[in-house]
């Protein structure tokens, strides 16, 4: 009989190791982390042979070329993996940071400091650059990882954590800070979601699916990564050229991640004259086009969108085109069919810039920008753990802030409370 894997075991070495974080100082976490990228580069050889395998796996299993695309490390990937690890390193740390809240009439000081969250299990599929992106991130915030893959890279994952666990033994910290749970049987996941007691924080990132069944049956407070339904409105005072190179960008220069566009929208008074001219573009690059009934009248090609091409997250070379009357339409469309992730707006009016930017509800807003963009290196942090779709606590890309909370430090000089004083 197969012995059943101990993730209590491994969450109870987390959490010891939590608190050793908690007290690390600024600099040995950075040792770390850079002691974490270069064991890195020395088990080059074995990170990338082990994905070489699963990657050969997965495409006889039929898998799409997107999927393949998340799952495969080359050297260069590989490479970019321990540069955001070193560029962590370089990252303001905050923990320790404090603000100021308030000064009390009876001479009390409040103040906020940022402290870790403590363990922080991700939950994640086919992208192994996750597994160390992850780990560094927790390590600077100051907390521990639990990590579980996708069954699909758990060798390439096992591989890579062994050489996260090397450098933090390399630099005098506890290797618990980053456990790997490298048993693809569903059972581990559902075990690890009761711990409420040792783990403080679980973070999904994948599919849908993934996502309602981590929030159905954790125990744990969870950060949710859910879909990207993402859209592009190309507005009536759009620079057209301007359009085109966002939009194309937005969905054909990496269409398996989810900040790539799913939905354009367009505004009648230029959807000729656009989408005449763009649709020619992604033909070339071998984007399908699923239209509404008015943007199928100008490019016959398309093919016919249903109803649920307004709810799919495609992570593929297929977009969902659609007209639409006004800048309001555009704005209720997303509100109907968004996920919260990331919209855009081409517009050369400020103004309805302005009502975009401020209306439309999601973790990232545009202006004329790609989507692309949303993702925690691009906005200055370094890696991410994922981009919420959530509002509590953090929202868009998140970062070391974001894997921290917030406690009340209080100084005094002899002050005790009198109840009776309030009373009168």
């Amino acid at each position: 009989m197969k012995k059943q894997f101990d993730v209590e075991a491994l969450a109870r070495a987390a959490k010891d190791a939590s608190r050793a974080l908690a007290k690390a100082s600024t600099g040995a976490k950075n040792r770390a982390l850079r002691a974490m990228a270069a064991a890195l580069r020395r088990r080059a050889a074995a990170v990338l042979a082990a994905n070489k395998k699963e990657v050969a796996a997965a495409r006889t299993a039929g898998r799409t070329a997107a999927f393949v695309d998340r799952l495969t490390l080359n050297p260069e990937r590989l490479e970019g993996v321990a540069r955001a690890l070193e560029s962590v390193s370089a990252l303001p740390d905050p923990v320790g940071a404090t603000a100021d809240f308030a000064r009390r009439p009876n001479g009390l000081v409040i103040r906020k400091m940022r402290v870790p969250l403590g363990v922080v299990a991700i939950i994640y599929e086919s992208r192994p650059g996750v597994t160390a992106d992850a780990a560094g991130l927790c390590l600077k915030s100051g907390n521990a990882a639990l990590l579980r893959g996708g069954k699909e890279a758990v060798r390439t994952n096992a591989e890579i954590a062994r050489a996260l666990r090397e450098g933090l033994a390399a630099a005098g910290l506890p290797p618990g800070a980053v456990g790997f749970v490298d048993e693809p049987d569903r059972a581990a996941v559902r075990r690890l979601l009761t711990l409420d007691g040792l783990i403080d924080l679980v973070i999904p990132r994948g599919g849908p699916e993934l996502t309602v069944a981590v929030r159905r049956e954790s125990l744990i407070p969870v950060l949710a990564h859910d879909k990207g339904l993402v859209h592009v409105y190309v507005d009536a005072g759009a620079d057209l050229a301007m359009a085109e190179e966002i939009v194309f960008n937005a969905k054909a220069e990496r269409p398996g991640v989810c900040n790539a566009m799913e939905t354009l929208l367009v505004h009648k008074a230029v959807a000729r004259s656009f989408l005449v001219r763009i649709s020619r573009r992604f033909a070339l690059a071998g984007v399908e086009l699923r239209g509404c009934p008015e943007s199928r009248k100008i490019v016959p090609s398309m093919k016919a969108a249903t109803d649920a091409d307004w709810d799919t997250e495609y992570l593929d070379k297929i977009l969902s085109v659609k007209i639409v009357d006004s800048l309001d339409a555009a704005v209720a469309h997303i509100a109907r069919h968004g996920s919260g992730l990331a919209e855009a707006i081409v517009t050369r009016d400020p103004a309805r810039a302005a009502r975009f930017l401020r209306e439309v509800d999601a973790g990232a807003v545009y202006w004329n920008a790609s989507t692309r963009f949303t993702d925690g290196g691009e906005f200055g942090l370094g890696a991410e753990m994922g981009i919420s779709t959530q509002k509590l606590h953090a929202r868009g890309p998140v970062g070391l802030e974001g894997l921290t909370c917030e406690k009340y430090v209080v100084t005094g000089a002899g002050q005790v409370r009198d109840s009776r004083a309030a009373a009168r």
